[in-house]
């Protein structure tokens, strides 16, 4: 099952009464491709189609198409989890650097998700006589170490170029091989 299939058969999954025109607009595909999806998980026999009147119809997981969507759902969870793993460890690999480099104070100002991750690669690694501060808001003024930031399009006015570094920027110049 394919990723649009996918999405396809969650929407369905939860929307008993969706027509194609609806599935349409959520998916954001045309009608004639929605169209042919739906036709795709018939032949596959992930749903079926029961014909509520003359012009309405209702598209039903079959057991064999539930079967697939837990299996998928799981699929995607571990890659997922995964993929959190592998951005934590360059997180923990950036962060030894700019430790070995004499940084001891970290400020962090990213997105919440992110945030957890600096924050659990952090205590992970121990990092000796070495600091890091969560914060909600960015400073006004430059800090007393290195600011990691996690969300796009920040302004740093006033703040040294040398004490700031774009997170999303750093773990997407890592070893993307890994993920």
């Amino acid at each position: 099952m394919d990723e649009r299939e996918f999405e396809l058969v969650n929407i369905l999954g939860r929307e008993l009464g969706s027509n194609q025109r609806d599935l349409s607009r959520q998916m954001d595909l045309s009608l004639g491709m929605v169209n042919m999806l739906i036709r795709r998980l018939i032949s596959k026999g992930y749903i079926r189609i029961e014909q509520l009147n003359k012009r309405n119809v209702q598209y039903i997981l079959t057991p064999r198409g539930i079967s697939e969507k837990m299996r998928q759902s799981i699929k995607y969870t571990l890659n997922t989890i995964n993929s959190i793993g592998l951005i934590k460890d360059n997180v923990k690999d950036l962060l030894t650097k700019l430790h070995d480099e004499g940084r001891r104070n970290f400020y962090v100002y990213c997105e919440n998700d992110l945030t957890l991750i600096v924050d659990r690669a952090f205590h992970e690694l121990k990092l000796p006589d070495s600091q890091v501060h969560i914060l909600k808001s960015l400073p006004a003024n430059d800090v007393d170490g290195i600011l990691l930031t996690g969300y796009e399009h920040v302004e740093l006015n006033g703040f040294n170029p040398k004490n700031h570094m774009d997170l999303l920027s750093e773990i997407a110049r890592t070893d993307v091989a890994k993920l």
